[in-house]
């Protein structure tokens, strides 16, 4: 059964304020055995826009859904020339402070695991290993026919051959690479088919209305259990995706910590939610745990796994 897209959420209850202690999240870090859990805000500073924060892509575009791409060739047609030309933009993002600390963390033994709702591929890019890509990734397209799998640079090429001189100017970036183009821009774009068996081609991403696979809930569900505790990261906690590992490790009496400037749908979980920017945050928690902080690769970062 699929879930109903829930795209905004509005406290019904007082919720704790937030605080501008970083004690507690440096206190769960330093007794290692933490699972983080991340949203679109710890990639804002990378310059891709989260969907409910301020200015958040949901105040002006609607993210596609499952049952629209599906059943209408019209809105796989709007939503690929989007996407094809926001690829252009989400795939040139770098990893930023935030997720260079939590591969930080990872490395000196810190944290059990990283579960991302991100389909960017910035942590991995950071440093992170074995990170658990929730709702999947945009670097990878898969046929709705015949299952078969290939690479997102590969469909861009076939989609720059087939769209010559597509150069639309787009009003922004939305956090799942589809760019803000008006119908009139994306005129009579060309949707390539699957190369194996002619089918209909859809990223490999969880779209708003479509289920996570059970295999993937259950294995992040594993993780909860294993934690000493749950760290979530720059998430507002409106779908359930995320929520429901949330409310998992709270039942199980696991501390919940929360880095996030807005309430959160989580927040009567947590024992904390931090109100500060996640970049500088994290680098202060760094700091504080005596954790250095740099790129994979001596410093140099390296190139987003969306790539």
């Amino acid at each position: 059964m699929r879930m109903r897209p829930t795209l905004s959420w509005t406290p019904t209850e007082d919720l704790p304020p937030g605080t501008t202690d970083v004690g507690p999240v440096a206190d769960a870090l330093d007794g290692g055995g933490v699972l983080v859990l991340s949203g679109a805000g710890i990639s804002t500073e990378s310059g891709i826009p989260d969907y409910r924060g301020e200015g958040g892509s949901l105040s002006r575009h609607t993210p596609m859904t499952y049952q629209d791409f599906v059943g209408s060739a019209q809105a796989r047609r709007r939503y690929w020339a989007r996407s094809h030309l926001g690829w252009r933009t989400f795939g040139r993002a770098r990893p930023n402070a935030g997720h260079r600390a939590v591969a930080a963390f990872g490395r000196h033994g810190l944290l059990s695991g990283v579960i991302t709702q991100n389909v960017d591929g910035l942590h991995q890019a950071a440093g992170s290993e074995g990170v658990v890509e929730l709702h999947g990734s945009l670097a990878r397209v898969v046929c709705l026919s015949c299952g078969d799998f290939s690479p997102r640079g590969e469909l861009a090429r076939r989609l720059e051959e087939a769209n010559a001189g597509f150069e639309p100017v787009a009003a922004g970036i939305n956090p799942d690479g589809d760019a803000d183009l008006t119908d009139e821009q994306v005129g009579d774009f060309h949707v390539v088919p699957c190369t194996v068996c002619g089918g209909v081609l859809k990223p490999d991403v969880v779209f708003f209305g479509e289920s996570v696979p059970p295999r993937r809930v259950e294995h992040c569900r594993e993780l909860v259990r294993e934690a000493a505790a749950l760290l979530v990261l720059g998430s507002s906690l409106t779908v359930m995706s995320g929520l429901r590992f949330v409310r998992q490790a709270a039942e199980a009496g696991k501390p919940v910590l929360i880095v996030n400037r807005d309430a959160t749908r989580g927040d009567r979980h947590a024992l904390t939610r931090v109100a500060l920017p996640l970049g500088s945050t994290l680098s202060a928690v760094a700091e504080r745990l005596d954790v250095p902080v740099g790129g994979p690769l001596d410093g140099q970062e390296a190139a987003p796994a969306s790539l």
